[in-house]
């Protein structure tokens, strides 16, 4: 029983911050209709970020520090990259952002250098007990910041009268625009949501672990979480990177000793195989909007 109970705290753990990544791709997603590779590089970009401030500000500073950074980051990218493809088929803006991803990937990258870059977070690999089990602190600390960001955001788009314009043009661009909605600011906008909650999930992927070349691989197991969860909603890319991340630690823990057949490395593809299973139930999702289009 406490062997369960850690791997699933690992995967609701690991799953926040797959569902910080699925958020920022279902942000942009809903408001320009593309789907943004440069997430993985944006995430990178603030692991390294906080690992080069913590020792000179601390570790609590540096992290909004860098997540602000990034979003700054990202919207600049989206005035000067993006916005003249405005119109452009979106798979052709689709592989711009993946040129994006590699040239911020390859200038990051040069601040790591071959070594591992610890970010100075306080807890490492520390574990603390939870009822009765062992559990890592890093876990616990993903899982309570993604639901206080989680519940910031659904109140933002909610509440606010930004946030309300986000999801009119979501809903329909043209209306917006016609309701006097800056729908170009709202494109900016969302890039910089996504950069900020990639910049918070390196900080998490890097904690207890360091930052090395290989870190913005992790982002990738967020494009299984999206399409599980739909492309559309924004619930869903929470459930859909908690359940990623809770298959993931599951079948890590106990395929070997179920079926050890399938090979040593099966968990890595387990989210993938999770997300094939749905769609051929679902194809839009767990949580997606199925849409008709008039011919």
């Amino acid at each position: 029983m406490s062997e369960f109970l850690q791997s699933l705290v690992r995967g609701l753990g690991t799953g926040s911050v797959y569902a910080l990544l699925a958020l920022g791709f279902v942000i942009i997603h809903k408001s320009t209709r593309v789907i943004s590779f440069a997430q993985p590089a944006f995430m990178l970009a603030g692991a390294v970020l906080v690992a080069h401030l913590a020792p000179d500000v601390g570790f609590f500073l540096a992290v909004p520090v860098a997540a602000v950074v990034i979003a700054a980051l990202a919207l600049g990218v989206e005035r000067t990259v993006l916005r003249p493809m405005i119109g452009r088929p979106a798979f052709v803006v689709a592989i711009i952002t993946i040129g994006v991803d590699v040239v911020v990937r390859v200038v990051t990258n040069a601040f790591i250098g071959l070594d591992v870059l610890p970010v100075g977070d306080p807890w490492g690999l520390a574990t603390v007990s939870l009822l009765g089990v062992e559990v890592q602190q890093r876990y616990l600390v993903m899982l309570a910041t993604t639901v206080v960001v989680v519940v910031g955001l659904f109140a933002f788009f909610r509440f606010s009268r930004t946030g309300l314009a986000m999801r009119a043009v979501a809903h329909d661009q043209e209306v917006a625009l016609a309701q006097g909605i800056r729908v170009g600011s709202v494109f900016a906008l969302s890039w910089a949501l996504a950069g900020g909650l990639a910049a918070l999930a390196g900080v998490f992927v890097a904690t207890g672990a360091g930052v090395d070349q290989q870190l913005w691989v992790v982002a990738l197991k967020a494009l299984p979480a999206v399409i599980l969860g739909g492309l559309d909603s924004l619930g869903g890319a929470v459930v859909g990177g908690l359940a990623v991340g809770v298959v993931e630690s599951l079948v890590g823990t106990y395929q070997g000793d179920v079926a050890p057949w399938l090979g040593p490395n099966f968990a890595l593809v387990a989210p993938y195989a999770l997300m094939l299973v749905v769609l051929l139930v679902r194809p839009h999702g767990l949580f997606g909007a199925r849409e008709v289009e008039r011919l």
